[in-house]
């Protein structure tokens, strides 16, 4: 493409609200593969459609993670939560001879799942957006039926009951928080990962993108379709639940308001109906000394950290203002 074809690009995104217009045209350009593919995208994103849906991916904590349309597209803030869940797990296993990227040497590369069911690598630490293919781990969607002693068919692995980090991430959407934190405590070797959703769409496309660490994904409500032998073993319980109050729905941009699941948006009357229940479950879960982290609006802090106390965990806020994050991490106290 032309620097002239590139700025008529970019200026019919302009007219169209796109605050990022010549950003925006860049990537979009080296996604398509011809002129007639470029058209439709941007056909796409001049509709409204969030851009990491037209793309089919978002970088994010150093990795391109497939999302699919309709599911929750990660927000670059939430990356608060990673960095805080990487800390605490490498400190609970004595990970600290992981390198700042985590891969455990040097530059790895990390394959996640494509919404057009291409292949690839990912190059932790590098999430150019240059437009290449975006790989497709392949993994299946978990369906933990087995029995609840930890056997062959209860959907636990070796890595489980031994020094394997174990995280759950419940309400993962497209999967990235659970990805990201595993990569950063290492991967696959020393990491267990689950995550489950009651979204379909989102449980498939974060079974594509788990699968690069080995992890898994379960559809159902919260906690309910996951291994039960995974109850008390939990160390790290990621919940980046739904929490803007209903009645702030319609203030939210048109790009998630019209295209994300509600499910993944709506916390109820004070946003923290799903937190409630996560917090109420939280403590089967965990293992001892283990951390539940979610991310929370500034003015509802103080009330997360009141769901989680009242359930017998330990909170505290973390806050990043630079870019506008806040998260409320609660720890089961350990044994005696």
């Amino acid at each position: 493409m032309d620097r002239d074809q590139l700025d008529d690009l970019t200026a019919r995104l302009r007219a169209a609200g796109c605050v990022f217009a010549e950003e925006e045209a860049a990537l979009l350009a080296a996604r398509a593969d011809d002129d007639a593919h470029l058209d439709a995208l941007v056909a796409r994103r001049v509709a409204g459609e969030p851009l990491e849906h037209v793309l089919g991916y978002v970088d994010f904590h150093g990795l391109r993670v497939a999302v699919d349309p309709g599911v929750f597209v990660p927000r670059q803030r939430t990356a608060l939560l990673v960095d805080e869940a990487v800390a605490l797990g490498r400190r609970a296993r004595h990970l600290d001879w992981l390198p700042d990227g985590g891969t455990g040497g040097g530059t790895g590369s990390v394959t996640v799942g494509d919404a057009d069911g291409g292949t690839g690598s990912v190059t932790v630490g590098d999430a150019d957006a240059d437009g290449g293919a975006v790989g497709a781990g392949g993994g299946a969607v978990g369906n933990p039926d087995g029995d609840r002693d930890g056997g062959p068919d209860s959907g636990l692995d070796r890595r489980m009951v031994g020094p394997a980090v174990v995280v759950v991430d419940l309400c993962c959407g497209a999967g990235a928080l659970g990805l990201a934190t595993a990569v950063g405590l290492g991967g696959a070797e020393t990491v267990a990962l689950h995550a489950s959703d009651v979204d379909p769409a989102a449980v498939a496309c974060a079974a594509r993108n788990v699968a690069a660490v080995g992890g898994s994904a379960y559809e159902g409500d919260l906690f309910d379709p996951l291994p039960p032998g995974l109850r008390g073993r939990v160390d790290l319980l990621l919940a980046n639940v739904p929490y803007v109050p209903t009645a702030e729905i319609p203030l939210l941009p048109h790009e998630a308001r019209d295209h994300e699941a509600h499910v993944a948006l709506d916390g109820g009357g004070d946003g923290l109906d799903v937190l409630r229940r996560v917090a109420a479950e939280a403590p089967a879960w965990l293992a001892p000394g283990g951390h539940l982290l979610t991310e929370s609006g500034e003015r509802q802090a103080t009330g997360a950290v009141d769901v989680l106390e009242r359930a017998g965990l330990r909170a505290r806020v973390v806050r990043d203002e630079e870019i506008g994050a806040t998260i409320v991490v609660g720890t089961l106290p350990a044994e005696a």
